[in-house]
Protein backbone atom coordinates (compact mmCIF):
# COMPACT_ATOMS: atom_id res chain seq x y z
CA UNK A 1 0.00 0.00 0.00
CA UNK A 2 1.57 3.70 -0.91
CA UNK A 3 2.17 5.94 1.68
CA UNK A 4 0.66 9.53 1.64
CA UNK A 5 1.84 13.04 2.61
CA UNK A 6 1.03 16.28 3.06
CA UNK A 7 2.29 18.62 0.66
CA UNK A 8 0.44 22.48 0.85
CA UNK A 9 -2.18 20.96 2.46
CA UNK A 10 -3.10 18.06 -0.31
CA UNK A 11 -2.68 14.60 0.38
CA UNK A 12 -0.38 13.24 -2.71
CA UNK A 13 1.19 9.66 -2.88
CA UNK A 14 4.35 9.39 -2.15
CA UNK A 15 6.83 8.35 -5.18
CA UNK A 16 7.61 4.51 -5.63
CA UNK A 17 11.25 3.68 -5.78
CA UNK A 18 11.35 4.41 -9.65
CA UNK A 19 9.88 7.56 -9.12
CA UNK A 20 12.49 8.26 -6.47
CA UNK A 21 15.28 7.27 -8.96
CA UNK A 22 13.53 9.04 -12.11
CA UNK A 23 13.42 12.22 -9.50
CA UNK A 24 17.35 11.86 -8.84
CA UNK A 25 18.43 11.62 -12.34
CA UNK A 26 16.11 14.81 -13.52
CA UNK A 27 18.08 16.54 -10.60
CA UNK A 28 21.23 15.61 -11.75
CA UNK A 29 20.32 16.58 -15.27
CA UNK A 30 19.35 19.95 -14.16
CA UNK A 31 22.19 20.41 -12.27
CA UNK A 32 24.62 19.39 -15.44
CA UNK A 33 23.06 21.62 -17.59
CA UNK A 34 23.37 24.16 -14.91
CA UNK A 35 27.17 23.79 -14.27
CA UNK A 36 27.23 23.40 -18.25
CA UNK A 37 25.71 27.00 -18.47
CA UNK A 38 27.83 28.21 -15.86
CA UNK A 39 31.58 27.15 -17.36
CA UNK A 40 30.13 28.62 -20.60
CA UNK A 41 29.13 31.82 -19.55
CA UNK A 42 31.37 32.32 -16.83
CA UNK A 43 35.44 32.95 -17.68
CA UNK A 44 37.55 31.36 -15.28
CA UNK A 45 35.41 27.84 -15.11
CA UNK A 46 37.05 25.05 -17.47
CA UNK A 47 34.82 22.13 -18.21
CA UNK A 48 35.74 19.67 -20.61
CA UNK A 49 33.55 16.98 -21.93
CA UNK A 50 29.75 15.39 -21.34
CA UNK A 51 31.23 12.67 -18.78
CA UNK A 52 33.18 15.73 -16.77
CA UNK A 53 29.79 17.40 -16.99
CA UNK A 54 27.77 14.26 -15.36
CA UNK A 55 30.50 14.24 -12.63
CA UNK A 56 30.77 17.36 -11.57
CA UNK A 57 26.97 17.68 -11.20
CA UNK A 58 26.96 14.29 -8.91
CA UNK A 59 29.78 15.90 -7.00
CA UNK A 60 27.70 19.39 -6.28
CA UNK A 61 24.75 17.57 -5.51
CA UNK A 62 26.31 15.24 -3.17
CA UNK A 63 27.88 17.98 -1.65
CA UNK A 64 24.39 20.17 -1.73
CA UNK A 65 22.93 16.90 -0.07
CA UNK A 66 25.00 16.18 2.56
CA UNK A 67 27.14 19.12 3.59
CA UNK A 68 24.91 22.35 2.36
CA UNK A 69 22.00 21.90 5.53
CA UNK A 70 25.02 21.23 7.82
CA UNK A 71 26.55 24.87 6.82
CA UNK A 72 23.45 26.53 6.56
CA UNK A 73 22.68 25.05 10.30
CA UNK A 74 26.00 26.75 11.47
CA UNK A 75 25.61 29.17 9.99
CA UNK A 76 22.43 30.19 10.81
CA UNK A 77 22.49 33.42 12.40
CA UNK A 78 24.84 35.10 9.81
CA UNK A 79 22.55 34.18 7.39
CA UNK A 80 19.61 36.12 8.99
CA UNK A 81 22.09 38.93 9.82
CA UNK A 82 22.95 39.01 6.57
CA UNK A 83 19.67 38.86 4.99
CA UNK A 84 20.62 35.45 3.35
CA UNK A 85 23.63 36.72 1.25
CA UNK A 86 25.97 34.74 3.04
CA UNK A 87 24.17 31.42 1.49
CA UNK A 88 25.77 32.67 -1.60
CA UNK A 89 29.14 32.39 -0.11
CA UNK A 90 28.29 28.93 1.09
CA UNK A 91 27.58 28.04 -2.92
CA UNK A 92 30.64 29.67 -3.94
CA UNK A 93 32.93 27.44 -1.29
CA UNK A 94 30.85 24.03 -2.15
CA UNK A 95 31.59 24.85 -5.87
CA UNK A 96 35.31 25.46 -5.07
CA UNK A 97 35.26 22.28 -2.89
CA UNK A 98 33.29 20.28 -5.99
CA UNK A 99 36.17 22.17 -8.48
CA UNK A 100 39.16 20.37 -5.89
CA UNK A 101 36.91 17.19 -5.51
CA UNK A 102 36.97 16.53 -9.10
CA UNK A 103 40.63 17.31 -9.45
CA UNK A 104 41.61 14.74 -7.44
CA UNK A 105 39.98 12.33 -10.34
CA UNK A 106 42.14 12.10 -13.55
CA UNK A 107 38.78 11.74 -15.79
CA UNK A 108 37.58 14.74 -14.36
CA UNK A 109 38.38 17.92 -16.59
CA UNK A 110 36.79 21.12 -14.03
CA UNK A 111 38.68 23.79 -12.65
CA UNK A 112 37.90 27.10 -11.38
CA UNK A 113 40.76 30.25 -11.74
CA UNK A 114 39.70 32.14 -8.41
CA UNK A 115 37.30 33.39 -5.88
CA UNK A 116 35.63 35.79 -8.43
CA UNK A 117 34.87 32.75 -11.17
CA UNK A 118 33.40 30.27 -8.27
CA UNK A 119 31.10 33.39 -7.18
CA UNK A 120 30.11 33.96 -10.02
CA UNK A 121 29.57 30.48 -11.41
CA UNK A 122 27.67 29.61 -7.66
CA UNK A 123 25.14 32.32 -8.71
CA UNK A 124 24.58 31.15 -12.43
CA UNK A 125 24.27 27.39 -11.04
CA UNK A 126 21.88 28.51 -8.58
CA UNK A 127 19.71 30.64 -10.90
CA UNK A 128 19.53 28.15 -14.03
CA UNK A 129 19.00 25.22 -11.40
CA UNK A 130 15.85 27.31 -10.03
CA UNK A 131 14.44 28.24 -13.27
CA UNK A 132 15.03 24.53 -14.50
CA UNK A 133 13.77 23.08 -11.17
CA UNK A 134 10.72 25.18 -11.75
CA UNK A 135 9.76 24.52 -14.90
CA UNK A 136 10.09 20.89 -15.30
CA UNK A 137 9.36 20.60 -11.88
CA UNK A 138 11.20 16.53 -11.33
CA UNK A 139 8.74 15.71 -8.52
CA UNK A 140 5.61 15.42 -10.95
CA UNK A 141 7.22 14.63 -13.75
CA UNK A 142 8.34 11.60 -11.28
CA UNK A 143 5.33 10.56 -10.50
CA UNK A 144 4.26 9.95 -13.81
CA UNK A 145 6.72 6.49 -13.59
CA UNK A 146 4.80 5.67 -10.49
Amino acid sequence: MPGYSVIVGRFEREPSTAGRLAAFVIRWLVTAVAVWVAAALVPGIHLDGFGSTLAVALILGLLNAYLKPLLIISAFPGIILSLGLLLILINTALLALAAWIAGKFDGIAFSIDGFWSAFFGAILISLVSFLLTRFINPGRLARRFD
